[in-house]
């Protein structure tokens, strides 16, 4: 027999390094799963990502166990690795502080896709290129569609 779904609940936690301090413990705790638990499979589940901020969207039961599935880092995160830029721009629309091309809004489309809710790789390289530019990134060249 199938187990009931309670909830669902979303966090941002760098890959191999779930602890349960906040934000993940009090989540997690409210919902009465099991934090060490969580962590441990988490942990080893990332241990390759080390270091990357991976979305988790953790699927609780009314009997407290819980599956989680581990999505691919933000398009944020990723366009900020790939211009080595700590942080997006204040002022978006006046300063920009890096370009990227459309190869490699490619590259991270391609990633992002199975999380991205389009159907077509040129879709998700506009989405892309829509995070950057309001991150204060212009991409350069031609749209290759």
């Amino acid at each position: 027999m199938a187990k009931e779904v309670a909830g669902f609940i979303k966090l941002q936690v760098k890959g191999g390094a779930a602890n349960p301090s906040p934000p993940i413990g009090p989540a997690l705790g409210s919902k009465g799963v099991n934090i060490m638990e969580f962590c441990k499979q988490f942990n080893a589940r990332t241990q390759s990502q080390a270091g990357k901020v991976l979305p988790v969207v953790i699927t609780y039961y009314t009997d407290k166990s819980f599956d989680f599935v581990v999505k691919t880092p933000p398009v944020s995160v990723q366009l900020m690795e790939m211009t080595k830029q700590q942080k997006g721009s204040p002022e978006p629309n006046r300063k920009k502080v890096a370009t990227v091309t459309w190869e490699q809004v490619r590259q991270i489309a391609q990633e992002k896709m199975p999380d991205l809710n389009c159907f077509t790789l040129e879709s998700a390289m506009k989405m892309v290129a829509g995070t950057a530019r309001s991150m204060g990134i212009t991409v350069t060249g031609e749209f290759p569609g």
